[in-house]
């Protein structure tokens, strides 16, 4: 390392903004000098507490104290707050790091410049950059980050109603015994494996359905000798462009048992009506159904966008060595449209494991049954820690149910995508 990079680079490790002074880079300079005396006062004065609150989660919540005859309400430790407090204390702390490594790496890349006779003004609108995306990385740190963190540590606190619900109540650390009795505690095992066996039922079928329905529409209407393309065309998007919630408050009104107009028709033919969402099978078959009215028109318009992208010379080609129609479809349009649209499948199964939408709105999670712990029949992972959330409490438990279906989801979501034929070409043209 040259004279001017060592010389700089030990000024900026002994305070932040003296290398840069060095290399006569004064504003810059300057303005690390006081970002660096902001952060030694940040880190001495608010850090500390704040990680130690992150550590121990407070010593006594809300209680009665006794002054003289009479007893008064104290005010306690929030677990809840601290816990958010020290995550955010935690995320400033390696922001503080890594501003302070990018100080030093700056102050030797400037000295090796200086030592070479480089000129330095190019360098002097590398920090003009940083200044634009500043904004955006706070707020992807503060609005994504943190509540990732701290939704991951909930599951390893014992956050859960009645007993440890702030401010009245502290929350405490108990590391891996929530997943534990998740796993092992039947009244919780039980439900879990029957709402992972119906996620994964319904995010494969909802999937394969839309899918491929998607690619029949498209190639029934893109047949030749078939009239008013456009019209059909209109006429199967219109539930894609009607507002999905709206489209499931409707089909569940055309779905009520007693006073919906489905079984209304069946009446009135001498058909007896069906339970279609308050038994466990119909209501399964009537979300799988009613997503399909909602999800096939996204498969039906991209898959109409790639055939028009196909040589037509394959299918001439095809045509003079006696192909049929089905050996066309299975030897040329449909390798064509899994090129394309893989990373969307994947999207999509990876989607419906988290399509809350069509559950809530349509069935509620509902039926309810006494076999199950705070969930129905229909409910999925996602809608089942929404409930307990939101209705019960219950924030450990769900919590750790967010982590795993996020490990299983990112875990066979990259594995799909990189066995797929258009992840592998790209790799190669790479």
């Amino acid at each position: 390392m040259n004279r001017h990079a060592r010389a700089a680079g030990w000024l900026s490790a002994l305070f932040m903004g003296l290398g840069q002074l060095y290399n006569r880079q004064y504003v810059k300079g300057l303005v690390m000098i006081l970002a660096h005396a902001a952060i030694i006062y940040t880190t001495v004065v608010k850090l500390p507490s704040y990680l130690k609150g992150l550590i121990t989660l407070g010593d006594k919540g809300v209680h009665l104290e006794k002054v003289g005859k009479m007893s008064k309400l104290v005010p306690g430790d929030h677990s809840i707050f601290m816990l958010i407090h020290g995550v955010l204390a935690g995320i400033a702390l390696l922001v503080f790091i890594f501003i302070y490594v990018l100080n030093i790496r700056d102050a030797v890349t400037i000295g090796r410049r200086r030592e070479q006779g480089a000129s330095l003004r190019p360098l002097q609108n590398g920090l003009f950059p940083w200044m634009l995306l500043a904004l955006p990385i706070i707020g992807v740190l503060v609005f994504t980050v943190m509540p990732i963190v701290f939704t991951s540590l909930i599951a390893f606190t014992n956050y859960s109603s009645p007993n440890h619900i702030p401010a009245k109540n502290l929350v405490d650390w108990v590391g891996f015994d929530t997943f534990h009795k998740l796993f092992t505690l039947g009244v919780w095992s039980n439900t879990f494996v029957g709402v992972m066996t119906w996620t994964f039922i319904w995010a494969i079928t909802a999937t394969v359905t839309c899918y491929f329905g998607g690619i029949l529409v498209a190639l029934l209407i893109n047949q030749e000798g078939i009239k008013f393309k456009g019209f059909w065309r209109l006429l199967f998007v219109l539930p894609y462009a009607i507002p999905q919630f709206v489209s499931l408050l409707i089909m569940k009104n055309l779905l009520n048992e007693k006073f919906g107009p489905i079984n209304k028709y069946f009446e009135a033919f001498g058909l007896q009506g069906l339970p279609w969402l308050n038994d466990p099978f119909w209501a399964k078959v009537s979300v799988i159904v009613v997503n399909m009215w909602i999800g096939v028109p996204v498969s039906m318009i991209l898959v109409m966008g790639i055939l028009t992208t196909i040589p037509k010379d394959l299918y001439e080609a095809a045509d003079v060595d006696g192909a049929s129609g089905w050996m066309k479809f299975r030897n040329i349009t449909l390798p064509y449209i899994l090129f394309a649209t893989a990373p969307l499948l994947i999207t999509q199964f990876a989607g419906n494991i988290n399509n809350f939408n069509v559950i809530y709105l349509l069935t509620g999670g509902g039926p309810a049954t006494i076999a199950y712990n705070n969930a129905g029949k229909t409910d999925l992972l996602v809608t089942w820690l929404y409930k307990l959330t939101l209705d019960f409490n219950q924030y450990n438990i769900a919590a750790s149910i967010s982590i795993l279906l996020f490990l299983f989801i990112a875990a066979l979501s990259i594995t799909m995508f990189v066995r797929t034929r258009s992840f592998k070409e790209e790799d190669m043209i790479q």
